[in-house]
């Protein structure tokens, strides 16, 4: 009997938390509008009009997009999400163009929304009926949007479109801004709210970084349960840097899907080249950072130039061994042994935790949010100045620094200046006094003293003004 109560709780909580989210979507989310067309007609160059800067990769090499990719645009005060989607090939059997195609279907679902991007100056071409087709289909508002549109000859091809039989085409050009772009955008968001977007409390960014092939895209889709980002086992599938958003514990994140950082001389000119910088600049946009390494592969050179990257940049780190259902013959110690081998492979990131996880069977996933909620309030963590010099007081009387020629390091003051990451500012008498070796000596006392787990301590010495010296 208390089985059989138990199981109806559980199917009324999984009720009751899938209907929130149906009103959530419902009138909590801002309106979304997909873009949408074959390859090459300038969809992602749109969306970068759109947002006002390069945020989508463009390049003249068709299927250059190929996740959906989200970004807030503003247009007349009113607020609205466009996903920018890979170019469309219906019946294309490739296995890339294959995941393309229902990327782009999935965009569609969830848009209230479809701008359908063609070819001006190509003119009507057999894919953009076979898309139209697939667009009637869907039920949405379609506004059909000429690209290239931006001489008299490639306007006069505009009432060509008509044939599409989706609506009025609308002669634009994406590259210049010029055409019909801006009473396209009237039409598509006339009935738009003008409310100002509601501002939650502070949502935490999570950029998954990593090599190629780590399973940075599988713990995406593992997280959002749907598969919102290409999946393959084909090294450099995901080009762009993906923002997905997603509660968890009454606390909003988002997600970054980010592409994999390979050895700089490996990396080609060209797409993968700004994919790699797009997933850089990911890190130092996030508040924290979630290092995939492959548990079979282990720790390897590149993962340390990457948690480098990471440390520079001042972020919060979370180090994820993914894959972990591999590992044969686990034991009671064998996660010990594994944390052993990376204190001794890693041992600058000692202070960063780890987790163990899978993507494929979803094992200790959910500790990416709890582990990333601990280390995001590290980060922003303040100490009393008081409290400060105390510690550090302390921590010189117990080991102070040796004289270098004649000369002595003295601490006079020590305070909390910032936060991500913490900066802590010493006032010495002398700052060349203050070596490498010491400093990380004072850091580990900070850290035995207030945690900052998961983040990098800056720390800075200044000496003592000529007005405080007399």
């Amino acid at each position: 009997m208390l089985k059989k109560a138990i199981a109806i709780f559980e199917l009324f909580l999984i009720s009751s938390v899938f209907t929130f989210f149906i009103w959530y979507n419902k009138f909590m989310r801002k309106p979304v509008v997909a873009i949408v067309g074959r390859p090459n007609v300038g969809k992602s160059t749109f969306v970068n009009r759109l947002v006002g800067s390069r945020n989508s990769i463009v390049d003249d090499l068709p299927g250059v997009t190929r996740d959906r990719i989200y970004f807030d645009v503003e247009w007349q005060n009113k607020i609205f999400t466009v996903i920018d989607t890979g170019g469309i090939v219906p019946g294309d059997e490739d296995e890339i163009m294959i995941s393309i195609f229902d990327q782009a279907k999935i965009a569609c679902e969830e848009a209230d929304k479809i701008i359908f991007i063609v070819d001006g100056k190509e003119g009507v071409n057999p894919v953009d009926y076979d898309i139209a087709n697939i667009l009637r289909q869907s039920g949405k508002p379609v506004f059909l949007a000429v690209n290239k549109s931006d001489n008299p000859e490639s306007l006069l091809m505009v009432n060509d479109f008509y044939s599409l039989a989706i609506g009025d085409p609308i002669g634009i050009s994406a590259l210049h801004g010029s055409g019909g772009v801006g009473d396209l955008l009237d039409l598509v968001t006339e009935d738009f709210s003008r409310d100002i977007e509601r501002k939650d409390d502070k949502t935490i960014r999570i950029a998954i970084v990593g090599r190629p092939n780590a399973g940075k895209s599988s713990i995406v889709n593992a997280l959002l349960n749907e598969n919102r980002v290409i999946v393959s086992d084909i090294s450099g599938t995901t080009r762009d840097s993906i923002d997905s958003t997603i509660i968890y514990n009454n606390r909003e994140f988002v997600i970054v899907d980010t592409a994999g950082i390979r050895k700089k001389s490996k990396v080609d000119w060209g797409v993968e080249k700004f994919a790699v910088d797009r997933a850089i600049r990911s890190i130092r946009d996030c508040d924290v950072a979630l290092l995939v390494i492959d548990a079979k592969e282990g720790i390897s050179d590149q993962d340390k130039k990457i948690a480098s990257i990471i440390t520079e940049a001042g972020k919060g780190l979370i180090i994820a061994i993914n894959k972990w259902d591999l590992i044969e013959d686990k034991k009671s110690n064998t996660i010990n042994q594994y944390n052993k081998k990376l204190s001794n492979d890693i041992p600058f990131l000692e202070y960063a935790p780890k987790i163990y996880i899978s993507a494929l069977t979803k094992q200790r996933l959910q500790n990416i949010y709890t582990e990333a909620e601990r280390v995001y309030a590290e980060c922003i963590k303040r100490i009393s100045t008081g409290l400060l010099n105390k510690i550090i007081k302390e921590a010189y009387m117990l080991n102070p620094p040796a004289s270098s020629k004649g000369k002595r390091l003295k601490i006079m003051y020590v305070t909390q200046t910032g936060i991500q990451p913490p900066h802590i500012v010493i006032f010495a008498n002398n700052a060349d006094l203050m070596k490498d070796h010491y400093k990380r000596y004072i850091e580990n006392k900070l850290r035995e003293a207030f945690g900052f787990f998961g983040t990098t301590i800056k720390l800075s010495v200044r000496e003592r003004s000529d007005k405080e010296k007399k």
